[in-house]
């Protein structure tokens, strides 16, 4: 009784060639459509941060511009930082659940179900 509770735990999963598994066309192309998608989005945020810094620390009279009542240009600015922000996080999301983790289960599911990953898949 407590045995068989114990052996189940001990059984451990068949090894994977990971090597194999990151050289293979699938994981290949997941790891191409993640890093089309990253490093732009990545390099425009960063350049509209910097932007942000920049007008903030050089430009304070346009920053203390006044839009309406006690809110300026860069209260504005700021603002739009934090929408940016939420903006692309829900961009993201939904980049990967369409066509990121598709990819990602199915290459999870072969590794679980036993399929492993040779060389010669690896090259295919």
């Amino acid at each position: 009784m407590g045995n068989e509770a114990l052996s189940a735990e001990t059984e451990t999963a068949p090894p994977v060639d990971y090597r194999a598994v990151q050289q293979s066309e699938e994981f290949q192309r997941l790891r191409s459509k993640h890093r089309r998608f990253v490093f732009p989005v990545l390099a425009a945020c960063l350049v509209w941060y910097l932007a942000y810094v920049l007008l903030a620390g050089y430009a304070h009279n346009f920053m203390s511009t006044p839009v309406f009542g006690s809110i300026n240009v860069a209260i504005l600015l700021g603002l739009a930082q934090v929408v940016t922000t939420f903006a692309v996080t829900t961009w993201y999301v939904r980049y990967a659940n369409k066509e990121l983790d598709p990819i990602a289960e199915e290459i999870r599911d072969e590794i679980e179900t036993g399929a492993t990953f040779t060389a010669e898949e690896a090259t295919r």
